[in-house]
């Protein structure tokens, strides 16, 4: 949708947040569990009422009071939460990495990210966790802000503001010793450098710490734990202490090992897991988000023609990962790694999730209540009296067709439309 367009559509349904709106589809997935003939009425910015159709008057006065909306062959959905993006990323096969943090003007990738921002929440996705800003910075924070003062449509954002690294871990390759280069994240080790450098970020407007418990900086260039155990442990006892949970880039089974034992509350990735691992996973109540797009999306930018070739071992071995953390019960988060593919596709990782063998329906908590109660968001993520009016309206049945979340007809944001 061009920006002209956009003007038309959103400032006069914008007018529909201090009414009454009733929506009336053929079935309501409340983040939980899937009802037909259900009914919701939505009063500002809040979810009102919810539940069969002639369990309660749809408009709770008299029937000048609300605007309603019959919605025939549709699902009415909370609002999708993205467990992993960029902003301010666009897709490798555009721009690699390394051109990325080091080519393009933060002026530039920022005005990128406004239109990421919008086609994220047209996509149905309303609430996001941008997890690195890949060497912008502290950008992630006057993108949220603009979003939240409405100076730019887009998602409800978590960021991370810079993430952490080890000294020499996670920057771009190939250049002279003697040339220190701009780094992807801030790098911070050891006991007094890592506390001011959390506290900073912190101060800065992170509302939760990313860290990298390893990254390709083996011998041979293969992924390695980069933080210690007690350099994590410190990290998030810090982070915790203002309420705030850690999160960790982690690949490998002793980066996840570590990751995990530290404290860390996701990890994301997961690719070289094990059984143990994801046993350890599940004991210790860790989530993992599992970016099952990003890994398929590097597969085919380096050459692999996805329904004309055999899958490649990268991709053979992430399923057999998934399938493992799945028989182990550990709790997945839904997050593709948005901005490795295209912002607006993020849906493309809940119909990868089904592919590699999560039952649909798993996928829609997952993509709602299960991300919303890891990331602490008790406001949102369900459909229920009280909580945010954050709402999609897809074509069909998404438990009979998971390809429907591509098929959005409605997207309502704090009981304003942004797509209708």
């Amino acid at each position: 949708m061009n920006k002209f367009c956009f003007l038309l559509v959103f400032l006069p349904f914008s007018l529909f947040a201090q009414t009454i709106v009733v929506l009336k589809p053929d079935r309501v997935f409340d983040g939980e569990t899937m009802h037909e003939g259900w009914v919701v009425r939505i009063k500002g910015d809040k979810i009102d009422a919810v539940g069969p159709a002639n369990s309660f008057p749809a408009n709770g006065a008299n029937s000048s009071d609300a605007s309603v909306m019959e919605l025939p062959g549709t699902t009415l959905m909370p609002g999708l939460i993205e467990g992993h993006s960029h902003l301010l990323l666009h897709p490798y096969n555009e721009t690699p990495w390394d051109e990325q943090v080091l080519k393009e003007a933060r002026s530039l990738r920022v005005a990128r990210a406004t239109v990421h921002a919008e086609k994220t929440l047209l996509a149905g996705f309303t609430t996001i966790r941008d997890l690195g800003t890949e060497g912008a910075d502290y950008d992630d924070v006057g993108l949220k802000q603009a979003i939240n003062e409405g100076i730019i449509p887009g998602p409800r954002m978590i960021v991370v503001t810079r993430a952490l690294i080890a000294t020499g871990s996670y920057a771009p390759k190939g250049f002279s010793p003697d040339i220190d280069v701009p780094q992807g994240a801030e790098e911070a080790d050891g006991h007094d450098a890592l506390i001011k450098a959390v506290r900073r970020q912190i101060g800065k407007g992170a509302d939760a710490i990313k860290i990298y418990a390893d990254y390709r900086w083996g011998l041979m260039a293969e992924a390695r734990p980069t933080y210690t155990l007690d350099e994590i442990k410190l990290i998030v006892e810090v982070a915790k202490s203002s309420g705030r949970p850690v999160i960790a880039h982690a690949s490998t089974a002793e980066g996840m090992r570590r990751a995990i034992l530290g404290g860390c509350e996701t990890l994301e990735h997961g690719d070289a897991g094990t059984p143990e691992i994801f046993a350890l996973m599940k004991k210790q109540g860790t989530a993992l988000c599992p970016t099952l797009a990003a890994g398929d999306a590097v597969s085919q930018y380096r050459g692999w023609k996805k329904g004309q070739e055999p899958e490649p071992e990268r991709i053979k071995q992430k399923r057999a990962t998934f399938r493992q953390a799945l028989d182990a019960g550990v709790t997945i988060c839904a997050g593709g790694d948005v901005g490795v593919f295209s912002h607006g596709d993020n849906a493309r990782e809940l119909i990868m999730m089904v592919d590699y063998g999560m039952k649909p329906l798993d996928v829609l908590r997952s993509a709602t209540s299960v991300n919303a109660d890891v990331f602490h968001l008790a406001d949102r993520g369900r459909i229920k009296p009280g909580l945010l009016a954050d709402l999609i309206l897809v074509d069909g049945d998404p438990l009979k067709a998971i390809a429907s979340l591509k098929q959005i007809r409605v997207v309502m944001k704090g009981g304003i439309f942004y797509r209708k």
